[in-house]
């Protein structure tokens, strides 16, 4: 066990108490004021349980709103260390719909603090961390790094589990990155190696997106939205786009293409091709200034005419990869087909 916990702290890390490491210990209240974020490693259900269950039961005990959207597994273990009654008062929710795309998962959690304006909310979830993919481990590792500057001043702790005997080194590392405080063996401390999101992408925006991986249709951006979406729909379909997210790319490519006309250089290029188990498109914008990969990742303010067909597009596709420069920007869609 001692061995496992280890491999879960960055070098110089070496004790799963805390007691070796130069992260200060910090208070664990229940009842908080604006966004928490913390990164729990576990080796077993029963840890995993003596961390968690604890503070599901200081939530409720101070009202909060509590959810819970762990895989299946973990998610039996908490039911059955809670009571009857704790349970039904904790909503639980099906892991795979809660962690389906980034974009998704932040709206879900911004749609909590609206629902509940008066409220603590409390989430327990476990990250999707898909090891056979680095572009989506990658993006889900963004999102985590975003939290806290996408939700801040929201009444809401997150609590991101991530299992040490099933993760490697490198990702586990990622998530000293991503988390401002770590619990581990059950302490919650300060991450010494946690980086703010803009830090954390800073490379990534200085990284150009691969080619197209297969042949590419094009269309042309024109002032014309209706007849762009009409030739889009056609083009999809004739790819062999599967039909139920034909739709999807109309709308995300329509909020995009708005962009480029209104924000944007007004002129610009849609790219759309089938690679393995997707359906990607590029949206080209001559001359706009959207480089920052974190784009669409803060909800829109009502008053402002500006970053809402981002915030939407987010939760509409899978993944969105933004990139850009002098030449112009970039906006990558993903839809999983």
């Amino acid at each position: 066990m001692a061995s496992a916990v280890r491999e879960s702290f960055p070098a110089g890390r070496t004790s799963a108490r805390g007691d070796a490491m130069s992260s200060r210990a910090v208070p664990d209240n229940a009842g908080f004021e604006g966004f928490e974020h913390h990164g729990v490693l576990f080796h077993s259900a029963r840890e995993l349980c003596d961390v968690v269950v604890p503070r599901i039961r200081a939530g409720l005990a101070s009202g909060d709103h509590v959810v819970v959207a762990l895989r299946p597994g973990h998610a039996t273990a908490v039911r059955a260390a809670l009571t009857p009654s704790e349970s039904d008062s904790v909503h639980f929710v099906d892991h795979d719909t809660w962690y389906e795309a980034p974009g998704r998962t932040l709206a879900a959690l911004h749609r909590l603090t609206l629902l509940h304006p008066d409220r603590h909310i409390t989430v327990v979830g476990e990250p999707a961390l898909p090891l056979d993919n680095p572009l989506e481990l990658r993006e889900w590792h963004r999102l985590d790094s975003v939290l806290g500057a996408s939700l801040a001043g929201s009444r809401l702790r997150l609590m991101c589990l991530h299992d040490t005997d099933a993760l490697p080194r490198s990702v586990l590392e990622r998530v000293w990155h991503t988390h401002p405080v770590m619990i581990i063996g059950g302490t919650p401390r300060h991450s010494p190696d946690y980086r703010d999101a803009a830090a954390y992408s800073a490379a990534d925006a200085l990284e150009p997106l691969p080619p197209p991986d297969g042949p590419v249709e094009s269309l042309e951006i024109v002032p014309d939205l209706p007849a762009l979406r009409d030739e889009l729909t056609a083009l999809a379909k004739r790819l062999g786009a599967p039909r139920e997210r034909v739709n999807d790319l109309v709308v995300a490519v329509n909020e995009m293409a708005a962009n480029v006309l209104e924000h944007g250089a007004g002129k610009g290029m849609i790219s759309l091709w089938l690679a393995p188990g997707r359906l990607m498109c590029d949206v080209f914008d001559e001359g706009g200034d959207l480089t920052d990969p974190l784009s669409g990742y803060f909800p829109a303010d009502a008053l402002s005419v500006r970053g809402y067909g981002l915030w939407i597009t987010r939760q509409i596709c899978d993944f969105m990869e933004v990139r850009g420069n002098a030449g112009g920007s970039l906006v990558r869609l993903h839809f999983k087909a």
